[in-house]
């Protein structure tokens, strides 16, 4: 290549427009439903509101879990379940069709706080959460605490340190699936280690489940908002 055509390649490569950035990821946030102490009316928007400080997120508030039998759940990146049902929902074989369906061909699944203890007449939904509630322990008294990182290296936890949390200690999760334990914390009553965020793979697709998140104070930690908006970001597959 002589020396005239190489300079136009160079001026040509330098004008060339840079690739714009790629589009936000969808999150939904299906609620609507919980347990009487954790008010979703409140901690919903603030998750929200959280996870769009992240321009690479886009969220949308869904009142109903019913929601999650539309066809429309499919147009998104990262379904978040932020609800406990005690009873059993009206379209729920098609929720979970729906849920199972779109984990295995590349979706997102994110889980915070009670949404552990969704499905309870599901009994595979221990497999797609990884972890659920063992319907017998609860938690810690509410109060601050240390979340400690123990995957240094993970995509999510890459760089973080350990943090404040002003939440409850889950001490109430079971289940057999492996998992990536990322953060953990120690009861103060058990005096035992247990897992605030832990990820997987569900087929082509990726979980991420942290117990923290009991109302809009200790979603707006600032460790806390870090940790959900990287988990979103790799549950949708992309680089935290």
């Amino acid at each position: 290549m002589n020396a005239t055509l190489i300079t136009l390649c160079l001026a040509a490569t330098a004008a060339s427009p840079h690739a714009p950035p790629p589009k936000p990821i969808r999150v939904l946030i299906a609620t609507g439903v919980d347990y009487v102490g954790h008010h979703w009316k409140q901690t919903a928007p603030a998750l929200q509101r959280v996870l769009e400080q992240d321009k690479r997120i886009e969220a949308r508030i869904v009142e109903d879990p019913e929601f999650l039998a539309s066809p429309v759940v499919s147009d998104y990146d990262v379904i978040f379940l932020h609800f406990k049902n005690y009873q059993p929902l009206a379209r729920e074989a098609q929720i979970r069709e729906n849920l199972v369906k779109l984990v295995k061909q590349g979706k997102g699944l994110v889980l915070i706080h009670f949404a552990c203890g969704a499905f309870e007449d599901w009994p595979e939904f221990v497999d797609l959460a990884g972890r659920v509630w063992d319907r017998k322990n609860t938690h810690d008294p509410r109060g601050p605490f240390r979340v400690k990182i123990v995957a240094k290296h993970h995509p999510i936890t890459r760089g973080m340190s350990d943090f404040q949390a002003d939440d409850e200690l889950y001490t109430c999760l079971t289940g057999q699936r492996p998992v990536e334990i990322l953060a953990t914390a120690r009861s103060k009553i058990l005096k035992k280690d247990y897992p605030m965020a832990f990820v997987f793979a569900y087929g082509k697709g990726r979980v991420f489940q942290t117990p923290l998140g009991h109302d809009v104070r200790a979603i707006e930690m600032p460790g806390m908002v870090a940790l959900l908006q990287r988990g979103c970001l790799w549950a949708a597959g992309r680089e935290p």
